[in-house]
């Protein structure tokens, strides 16, 4: 029973940051209708700028850990309304293929540019928040895995305050059912766009320190797999549906966490590609989405 919860606490640990990166992908589709494969790399840049800034903060302390996530945030909330404005404004209304390279075409961008400017060595990423393991019997729970689903549930919790509760959110709901009618009722669509990116990449850039917590080695193609997996995630609860992605994300990281621990742990992410692809079989929409019929 033991070794089920710990298992258990694992998976939630780590299904709490692929949510936060599902998040950025399902809010972008939902308003824009495409997918930003940028968003892994700006998962990779938070947690870049974490290691920089824990590196001048007190470490090992609340304070110096907060800086170092709000750092993040902020930085990557800056990046992704910058790719926004640069890379996919110019191309809104374009093919929906244009714009599937050119997301691609950002994402090698920032790997590479990443290489340039990090380097391609591994970093260590430092201790930001205190650091202890605590016993119940025979179930050890780490601290940093306490401040990664304390700081997941808030920062999920608030995003949907944001998008239920606030007129900036009521602004996104609308251009995402219609966007022309947001327009002739006054919704400024470039701004409420570009403050989806931010706020899907401030989530992201949150994900990239709390997953560097737990896996300190850090380098400039760290994006990539938990990218996809957090696709996966979004694909897997409903694509555009919030509460979807965070329990696709909670779901992914607890089965991938079981089976890492199985004697199939050689397959972890072949399993959880199959598990995506079941789901779909049986539900095209997801866990949570919504099947719609589109007008063509």
């Amino acid at each position: 029973m033991s070794e089920f919860l710990q298992q258990l606490l694992n998976g939630l640990s780590l299904g709490a940051i692929y949510a936060l990166i599902a998040l950025g992908y399902t809010m972008v589709y939902g308003v824009l209708r495409f997918i930003n494969f940028a968003h892994s790399d700006v998962f990779m840049v938070g947690a870049f700028i974490g290691y920089y800034i824990g590196q001048h903060v007190p470490q090992d302390t609340v304070g110096g850990g907060l800086i170092v996530l709000l750092a993040g945030m902020l930085g990557c909330a800056l990046l992704g309304m910058l790719i926004e404005r640069f890379a996919y404004r110019p191309l809104r209304g374009a093919a929906t293929l244009n714009v599937l390279i050119t997301a691609i075409g950002v994402s090698l961008l920032l790997e590479y540019s990443g290489q340039v400017f990090f380097g391609a060595t591994p970093r260590t990423f430092p201790s930001v928040f205190p650091s202890t393991n605590f016993a119940f019997g025979d179930l050890v729970i780490s601290s940093n895995q306490v401040v990664v689903i304390v700081v997941a549930t808030l920062l999920m919790v608030a995003l949907e305050f944001i998008v239920h509760r606030t007129k900036i959110g009521t602004a996104m709901r609308a251009v995402s059912l219609n966007p022309k009618a947001a327009q002739l009722v006054g919704v400024n669509n470039d701004v409420v766009i570009s403050f989806t990116f931010g706020l899907g990449s401030a989530l992201a850039g949150a994900g990239g320190i709390l997953y560097a917590m737990n896996y300190p080695s850090i380098d400039p193609l760290m994006g990539v797999m938990p990218g996809l997996k957090a696709f996966v995630a979004a694909v897997l609860g409903g694509i555009g549906n919030i509460p979807g992605a965070a329990l696709g994300g909670l779901l992914l990281g607890t089965v991938e966490t079981f089976v890492n621990g199985s004697q199939w742990s050689t397959y972890k992410d072949a399993i959880a590609f199959a598990i995506l692809i079941i789901i779909l079989l049986f539900r095209p929409a997801g866990l949570l989405g919504k099947v719609s019929i589109e007008k063509v």
